[in-house]
């Protein structure tokens, strides 16, 4: 949902100013979008509520230090702040071990990229939370927002190649997942 830009800055001068129906105002604007994000790098229902709250009590309380840019400035930073505390949730739960871990198992041949015509954003989304979540979060980090192996490195405290070996992994465990998925529903009509 897009925000009008008059609207949007007056509610950052209206949450910054620490008013009550402000905050249920961007509960209800970005709650959604905000929650969407967290799936896409925590799969357990549970977890992506804490995380979720983490994120949403994080926004509220670091408000004050957000600067208005323009249009979709409060989103785009919002969505930040909502994938740094996804991450910074999983670290805590000790989540992202996966991807220390996982470095040293060879790779696998070259999967082809499959058709996702196919399949639908529902289904494509629960194979993506099937994902180890080491692989999902640096697929998520690259695809979604856009970061270099380099920022996915510092993000997850590991080396640059480690970060490309895991993309390269998890678009192979990805197409593999949606092959059998595929499959599984053609077999079925």
């Amino acid at each position: 949902m897009k925000v009008p830009s008059g609207v949007e800055q007056r509610l950052v001068k209206r949450l910054q100013d620490g008013e009550k129906t402000a905050a249920r105002e961007f509960y209800t604007l970005y709650a959604d979008y905000l929650a969407g994000i967290c799936s896409r790098y925590i799969a357990d229902e549970d977890d992506l509520k804490d995380a979720f709250q983490d994120a949403f009590i994080h926004i509220l309380t670091h408000i004050a230090d957000f600067q208005y840019r323009g249009e979709g400035s409060l989103k785009s930073w919002a969505a930040k702040v909502t994938v740094n505390q996804s991450l910074k949730f999983l670290r805590t739960k000790g989540k992202l071990q996966q991807v220390h871990q996982a470095i040293e198992v060879p790779d696998e041949t070259e999967e082809d990229d499959p058709p996702l015509n196919d399949i639908t954003p529902d289904d494509l989304r629960n194979l993506l939370s099937r994902l180890p979540t080491g692989y999902r979060a640096v697929l998520n980090l690259y695809v979604f927002e856009g970061k270099s192996h380099q920022e996915i490195a510092l993000l997850l405290g590991i080396k640059e190649d480690s970060s490309a070996s895991q993309l390269h992994r998890a678009k192979n465990l990805l197409a593999k997942m949606i092959k059998e998925y595929k499959h599984k529903t053609h077999d079925h009509e």
